[in-house]
């Protein structure tokens, strides 16, 4: 999904405008494929790490110390940062900004430390994960739109990284949303493990309370922003998908967090709010087409 969002919002969406961008396809392809080696890293650690949680949470898809052993996950974990990094120094070159290597360096870092200890303590995990993939449509703005930037386009590209802003946002909201879900999902294994999640700390009652809060919120502001941009611009083909595809599900999850219990209910919630974040990044191909249809 990483992949797929960060080739959509190139192709459908930056390809489209008339500016120039400062990387060429095959160097965006090394700027997708850095990002998704960094994540990949993520998870492995996460899984060295998570081995006894995941033994009782999902035992079936325990993979280290059974599929591979420790030491190869962690061969695998440090080639992956290292590759990942490696290419983010590369591109940082490219566009003439070598401070710009310590955002990949950064990303990897969070990530270890999310596994190794910030995932233990109450929101903070939760806000990292979903801040880190909001980051990773903040990036294509940073290494594809800010280069290219002059005084003569400063304002149309500050509009489109404004898009990405707001794309990144939504990304955010829908995935720190997930995460409490997730923590309310794997309560029992991680109380074992001693971690201090929402849940752990409140109830999974409270946690889903505090979710529903948080749903609330991109519901009321996706209603507000398809009115403001989709509607007032005559976008109505954008306006019914955004209506179908966003608003309605996080209805729905809305609606059935109220009454969620089992530990399927809320995997079930889980995939609703991934497909809702699938959705979302899809609508900009959607506008853009719109956008083309009304011209």
């Amino acid at each position: 999904m990483l992949a797929f969002m960060q080739v959509l919002f190139r192709y459908a969406f930056l390809k489209q405008q008339n500016i120039p961008l400062a990387l060429a396809d095959w160097q965006y392809g090394l700027l997708v494929l850095s990002t998704v080696l960094l994540a990949a890293a993520g998870y492995v650690v996460n899984d060295i790490f998570d081995v006894a949680t995941d033994s009782i949470n999902k035992p079936n898809k325990v993979i280290i110390g059974k599929e591979i052993s420790e030491t190869r996950a962690y061969n695998i974990y440090i080639g992956l940062n290292i590759t990942g990094v490696a290419i983010g120094f590369y591109l940082s070159n490219v566009i003439l900004r070598p401070s710009f290597a310590t955002l990949f360096i950064l990303i990897a870092s969070l990530l270890y430390f999310y596994s190794t200890s910030l995932k233990q303590i109450m929101i903070v995990g939760n806000f990292i994960v979903a801040l880190l993939l909001a980051l990773s449509v903040i990036i294509i703005g940073i290494f594809d739109l800010f280069p290219a930037t002059n005084a003569e386009n400063q304002a149309q590209m500050a509009s489109l990284f404004s898009i990405l802003i707001d794309y990144a946002l939504f990304a955010f909201m829908i995935n720190f949303i997930r995460e409490i879900v997730k923590d309310i999902e794997d309560v029992n294994g991680d109380y074992n493990q001693g971690m201090n999640t929402l849940p752990i700390a409140i109830g999974n009652n409270r946690a889903a309370k505090i979710a529903l809060g948080f749903a609330v919120i991109p519901f009321i502001l996706s209603l507000l922003y398809i009115n403001e941009y989709f509607m007032q611009n005559k976008l109505y083909i954008a306006t019914l998908y955004g209506f179908a595809f966003v608003l309605a599900p996080l209805l729905y999850f809305i609606v059935k967090i109220f009454t969620a219990k089992t530990q399927k209910e809320f995997h079930h919630l889980s995939t609703v709010l991934k497909l809702i974040l699938f959705f979302g990044i899809l609508s900009i191909l959607i506008i853009t087409l719109n956008i083309k249809y009304n011209a």
